[in-house]
Formats: structure tokens, sequence, C-alpha cells
């Protein structure tokens, strides 16, 4: 792991010990119930076009504050509007300002499947997602050893929690393929020491990726020309964050990006 990683990582694994004091892993799963009422998250994933989803993120190490005053409530509903396939909801707090509340307020507000997106390492998240009201959850594989990412996969499955599977190099994507059978793979454009970005990074391991597995292009798209390129070459979806926070109207940029702008549909 990288030395950023690794510190959000030790920092994380801290934060989940304070929660499971304060709320036993048995508590979390009596407050689950035997029928939750999932949406399906992967499913949204593979309709025709590139789908988006949409992240909710309040700040970040590299960028500081993104969107001051904004309202979960609001920023959810605009991307419902502008056209997501589903949201993200970034709930790491010491680095990234997110809450299970963001998440729990997310829900209540669209119809959309949610990701959790945040640095799981411990089971108990798992059930923090389910609880809070996620339909799916992100594993990031350079921040898991084989066993921790396969035993996190199996207990997301086990609560009907689809899983996104983050990959950032061939090392990461062979190493994940051999240790289970993840449906959704994720690629991260963002180097996670110095925080640059590459777009490049998602054509590179494209051809790597088994046939039949959903992909999922993750960071640095600006664009609705990049977002056609992903289409050309395959990719069956992209996540994107700071580009939507920072606009002006979401609503309004995602649609940009979706090609249901009002340039779209004039044909211009």
């Amino acid at each position: 792991m990288s030395n950023v990683l690794e510190r959000i990582v030790d920092v994380t694994r801290d934060e989940v010990r304070r929660r499971r004091k304060e709320t036993p892993l048995a508590d979390l799963e009596s407050r689950l119930g035997p029928h939750r009422e999932g949406r399906p998250f992967a499913e949204a994933l593979v309709r025709p076009g590139v789908s988006v989803i949409a992240e909710h993120k309040r700040r970040s190490p590299s960028a500081g504050e993104i969107r001051a005053g904004a309202t979960v409530t609001d920023i959810a509903q605009a991307y419902e509007r502008g056209g997501a396939a589903a949201l993200s909801v970034l709930t790491e707090g010491p680095h990234f300002g997110g809450t299970l509340a963001d998440l729990e307020e997310a829900r209540g507000a669209v119809e959309l499947p949610i990701l959790r997106k945040d640095f799981m390492v411990d089971a108990y998240q798992v059930y923090e997602a389910a609880v809070a009201g996620a339909d799916a959850i992100l594993l990031i594989v350079a921040a898991l050893e084989p066993k921790e990412l396969v035993s996190l996969y199996n207990e997301a499955l086990g609560v009907d929690l689809d899983v996104l599977v983050e990959v950032h190099d061939e090392q990461e994507l062979e190493a994940a393929l051999e240790a289970i059978d993840m449906d959704v793979i994720g690629i991260n454009n963002r180097n996670l020491v110095d925080f640059t970005v590459d777009v490049e990074r998602t054509y590179e391991l494209l051809s790597d990726v088994p046939a039949g597995k959903t992909v999922v292009s993750e960071s640095g798209f600006h664009t609705r020309e990049q977002i056609e390129e992903l289409e050309r070459v395959g990719v069956d979806a992209v996540l994107i964050g700071e580009t939507l926070m920072r606009a002006p109207d979401p609503e309004i940029a995602l649609r940009d990006l979706c090609g249901h702008g009002e340039g779209a549909e004039e044909g211009l």
C-alpha cells in the first residue's frame, strides 16, 4: 500500500474499533431485517451506453472542501434527475468528511441504487452499510490482503450487497481474479501515492479483464467525448464525483456528460 492509503486504512481500523464498542455487531445484525429491500446496483450498470455512477463527496485530502453548503438530498436528487444509473456516497469521515448519515439521507431522497464508498477493512462495515441502506460496497484490492478480500466479499454477498472490486494496476487485477469470482471490476485511474490521475490506466488494463465482467472506470472524466470513447472500447460504467460536485448545476452537468443535454437533444 501507499503511505497515504496505509494512513487512511490505519485510521479506519481505529474508527471501526470505536464504533464497534458503541454499537456491537449483534445490534447491527438485529436491525438487518430478513427481507431487506435492495436495489439492483450491478444490474443498473449494464444498460445500453455508459452508465454513470454519480458520487456525493464532501472533500478529499488532495482537493479539500468541494461543495460547501450543499445537502445530500439536493445533490442526490439532482443526480437522479440528471440521469445517473446509480449513486455513490463517500462515507469515510476523517479524510473525506462523509458519514453513514449521508448514505441514509440519500437512501430516503432517491430511488437509485446506492454504493457505500469507503475503505472497507472489517465485516462490521459491511453490516453498517446494509443497515444504512446501501445496495453495494467498494472493496479496494490495494487496501486488503487476499484473505480479507475473500472474507469481505463473501460477507457482502451474505447480506445481499453487490460489490465493486477496485484495482489500480495489472498485479492487483490478477490478484483479485485469483481470489474471487467478482462480477463488477472498478479500474481507478487515480494514483494512490501522489493522487495524480491518468485515464489511460483504464485502457491499459481493459484488455486483461475477462469477458463477461462489468467494468467501471473511476476518476478523471470531465467531458462527453471521454464518455463516448469509453463506450467505444466496451467500458460499462463510469464513476464521477468532483466534476459533478463542482459544477454550478450538477443536474445539467450530468445530462451533458450522459449526452442528454440541450445540445444533444438538438443534434448539436
